[in-house]
């Protein structure tokens, strides 16, 4: 399954919820998305069958990597459950999730037990105040450092942890993590702020480049670059020199990486979207309850891929979108 740049299909993101339990601003900002926002009816969502059958049929055509995402995924009742029937399916390596971390105190255990690999857990700065600023809703960083604390007791031994950089908002933050983490087994990831969706207010003069945030952390404690773990990895690596850990750079603005992308992402409501700032998704759960077979769903699933010329972030300067998907919708 190649594409029409040749990137196979390779990793399926999967949204369960647009629900989240924070608003940052940089995704769901509070403003758009208040106390009155229609999010979607449990109707719309896929149910856990129907994410077993699309990620089987997606493993058919080679995804072998999974990811979780939402919304916030952990806020979707049952989620353990669907761990547990996609972890059974075969030719699936690798089972991922993405959330803030506040409820994985109570889920981190099951849903190691269900099968789940690895999670990535966002974090943005380590001081309340910029922290609570950020996320929205004034949440201590705390909450978050907990359920990190919970990953790490149910025995999660790959934990990331995803920082957003706004120029303007958490410039300060970046030594402050690279602090806390330096020394631990986790890899902090520092990722640009992304023109995803269209209510996040992006401008370039926010975006704090990769470089400029690896010259920061270099100057104090130097780090040498690490080969990529496989073809279309999506962080550049690099790692202490005295031996004290790894930290990742996603750099989607200032060294954009589309030419090995190989994911598609799931909506929660069962849209087929090839490109994390694409404008508009492909139906497919609309054929899938209106009862198509597997080799049908799998021609559509193919096709699609098969036409695809995405890539964005090297088209932005030229080519900018006014409408994209809102990253809520699709997990990043």
């Amino acid at each position: 399954m190649l594409d029409t740049l040749g990137r196979p299909l390779k990793d399926l993101r999967i949204s369960v919820t647009d629900r989240c339990n924070m608003r940052c601003a940089y995704c769901m900002p509070k403003e758009v998305f208040g106390p009155d926002y229609a999010f979607l009816p449990q109707k719309e969502l896929l149910s856990f069958e129907e994410i077993e059958r699309v990620a089987r049929l997606f493993v058919q055509l080679g995804v072998s990597k999974l990811r979780l995402t939402g919304g916030e995924p952990l806020l979707r009742k049952g989620l353990p459950d669907l761990v547990a029937r996609l972890s059974a399916l075969e030719g699936v390596e690798d089972i991922a999730l993405t959330t803030n971390g506040l409820l994985l105190p109570q889920l981190a255990r099951p849903l190691k037990e269900a099968g789940l690999k690895r999670v990535t857990i966002s974090l943005d700065a380590l001081d309340d105040e910029t922290f609570g600023r950020m996320n929205g809703l004034n949440i201590k960083v705390e909450r978050v450092l907990q359920g990190i604390q919970a990953a790490e007791e149910a025995g999660f031994e790959l934990i990331k942890i995803n920082s957003v950089i706004k120029k303007s908002e958490n410039l300060h933050a970046v030594l402050d993590l690279a602090e806390h983490f330096r020394g631990t087994p986790h890899t902090l990831r520092f990722i640009e702020f992304m023109d995803v969706g269209n209510h996040n207010h992006w401008d370039m003069k926010d975006v704090l480049p990769s470089r400029d945030i690896l010259a920061l952390i270099h100057d104090k404690h130097p780090l040498e670059p690490v080969n990529p773990n496989y073809k279309g990895e999506v962080a550049k690596r690099y790692r202490y020199t005295d031996g004290q850990g790894e930290i990742g750079f996603i750099s989607s603005v200032t060294d954009a990486f589309c030419g090995t992308c190989s994911r598609a992402r799931i909506s929660s409501d069962g849209q087929i979207y090839t490109c994390l700032f694409g404008t508009f998704g492909y139906d497919l759960k609309t054929p899938l309850r209106a009862g198509e077979t597997d080799d049908q769903l799998l021609e559509r699933i193919a096709k699609l891929w098969s036409l695809r010329a995405d890539r964005y972030s090297e088209e932005r300067a030229v080519k900018p979108r006014d409408q994209k998907i809102e990253m809520s919708r699709i997990g990043g």
